[in-house]
């Protein structure tokens, strides 16, 4: 088989944790990977690492225009990318959770709209956007990161029924906590107060025990393939059994239920 033969799949934040392991995993299964970071290390072990920027338009055009310069198609785009936020939503200014955004819900507009003309001159092609199931829950002291996903879910289910016609599917994958260096990179709030710096301080060190816990990045690398290489695939996928049970509460338990749960599972007073 050709090198033109083989289906393409091209990962944003492949240079670290989920991406890195994602992207092995989409090799192993027959691609040809091509993996995203804004400071693009040499390639990976047959994995070819392109520098990208998700927040610069130019920077994702020349991006997609240097994969299509290599392989000749885009196959498959696993929009993985994105960025944390950690503290109460009124500590952030517009500023930041602009930013926020522009990383987590723009940045996948943006790589999305760039592949979207050469999948349909293709008549086919794979959208997978990672979620979370913060996209399903609320989130304390996650609150603009959980609009972030939200938004995501909302993109991502509506542009598939606008694409389904044209032989393109775009598919969710929602992780639950994951056993990567995810947590150490999220960023503190810019306009901190002090009436939340006791509960910030707990959440952090919450949050680093639910992902010292968590799943292996292997669990969500798994359920990309499948929501890739499934035929008829479903709208979403949940990774690993965490995700799957909170999918189960949000859909099926009364709504006091799950706001009880929720204030539980984060250690907040039952008020």
């Amino acid at each position: 088989m050709s090198n033109k033969d083989i289906a393409v799949a091209l990962i944003t934040g492949a240079s670290s944790g989920i991406g890195l392991v994602t992207a092995k995993a989409l090799q192993r299964a027959g691609y040809r990977v091509f993996g995203t970071s804004r400071k693009a290390p040499a390639s990976i072990d047959g994995i070819t690492m392109l520098t990208c920027d998700v927040t610069d338009e130019a920077s994702v055009k020349n991006m997609v225009a240097e994969v299509l310069k290599q392989a000749g198609r885009i196959d498959l785009l696993v929009n993985n990318a994105g960025i944390g936020l950690l503290g109460g939503a009124e500590e952030s200014s517009t500023a930041q959770a602009q930013a926020l955004f522009d990383v987590n819900v723009f940045g996948i507009t943006r790589v999305a709209n760039a592949v979207l003309p050469t999948m349909r001159n293709q008549r086919k092609g794979r959208i997978v956007n990672v979620s979370s199931v913060l996209g399903l829950i609320p989130s304390p002291y996650n609150a603009l990161y959980a609009a972030t996903k939200h938004a995501v879910e909302g993109y991502s289910e509506s542009l598939d029924h606008e694409l389904r016609t044209l032989g393109i599917r775009v598919v969710l994958v929602e992780p639950g906590f994951t056993r990567t260096s995810f947590e150490e990179r999220i960023m503190s709030p810019d306009q901190p107060l002090a009436v939340y710096d006791s509960v910030r301080t707990d959440m952090t060190a919450l949050m680093r025990n639910w992902v010292n816990a968590g799943d292996a990045p292997e669990v969500v690398a798994h359920t990309v393939v499948k929501a890739a290489t499934t035929v008829a695939p479903r709208r979403r996928y949940t990774a690993g059994t965490q995700a799957s049970q909170v999918r189960f509460l949000r859909r099926f338990l009364p709504e006091a239920m799950v706001d009880n749960s929720l204030r539980k599972f984060n250690q907040l007073p039952m008020v």
